[in-house]
């Protein structure tokens, strides 16, 4: 049997994981299992298209309640007060040059279960997330992205 993917995650990244479960697991069920109910007494479940509607809802839901107890069950809680600091690692927030757009940057390292790029929380396992983990501040690193390479200098580290 194959080992099980260990999810490097930070304490509030947890606690979200943790709130969404407990949403799904309460408020979401009820809703669609009322749904559900609504939807039979339309009667023939043929061509009711409500009913076949929750009835999706209801699996993408239940397998969203067993990524996420999959996931807090093989999460790898990040300490801290363990990581050495002055180091980019899980946890930190990293301003850097990016070379390319001539513009300060500043990335939240995160375990890859809570990456939001958008909000610039970049993955460890991300090529960017990748390249600065272990760097410290001064450091210059390239990194191979889908359009090319990118150069940044890592300005600031902080918990």
């Amino acid at each position: 049997m194959s080992e099980a993917k260990k999810y490097i995650m930070t304490y509030e990244g947890v606690k979200k994981l943790e709130e969404e479960l407990e949403f799904l697991k309460t408020v979401k069920r009820k809703e669609i299992t009322e749904k559900i109910k609504v939807a039979l007494g339309y009667g023939d479940l043929s061509e009711n298209s409500e009913y076949d509607e929750a009835k999706n809802e209801q699996a993408f839901t239940e397998g969203r309640i067993l990524q996420l107890e999959n996931m807090l069950k093989n999460a790898s809680v990040v300490d801290e007060s363990e990581i050495p600091a002055g180091t980019v690692a899980v946890g930190a927030i990293v301003k850097v040059k990016d070379f390319e757009f001539d513009e300060e940057v500043e990335y939240t390292i995160v375990g890859s279960a809570e990456a939001d790029p958008m909000n610039f929380k970049i993955s460890n396992e991300s090529p960017v997330g990748r390249a600065l983990i272990g760097k410290q501040v001064g450091d210059v690193v390239e990194v191979a992205v889908p359009d090319g390479v990118n150069k940044f200098e890592v300005l600031d580290i902080r918990r």
